[in-house]
């Protein structure tokens, strides 16, 4: 599945609700989730980091749905060879 068909699927799928909660809480969720990755990390767990990597997928998925950016097209700013340098 590509980056796009899985954001139009989150959206087809909770895209109403989301935009009902908004940004604000929408990107509390996402931090909760990147917290949960960040223990999951610190663990042995296979299966619970790859639990916890979807979930944060999933949830900035849904905050870039709410916000109308397409997240397919940003990132052809790392696949485009448009970077010079590194951060």
């Amino acid at each position: 599945m590509e980056i796009r068909e899985f954001q139009q699927w989150i959206n087809q799928r909770y895209g109403q609700r989301d935009r009902e909660r908004g940004t604000a809480a929408t990107f509390m969720w996402l931090i909760e989730e990147v917290g949960e990755l960040a223990t999951a990390l610190a663990g042995e767990n296979a299966a619970n980091k790859e639990e916890e990597f979807a979930d944060v997928f999933a949830w900035l998925c849904t905050l870039a749905n709410i916000n109308d950016v397409d997240l397919e097209k940003a990132l052809e700013k790392y696949t485009s060879n448009r970077i010079e340098g590194f951060k």
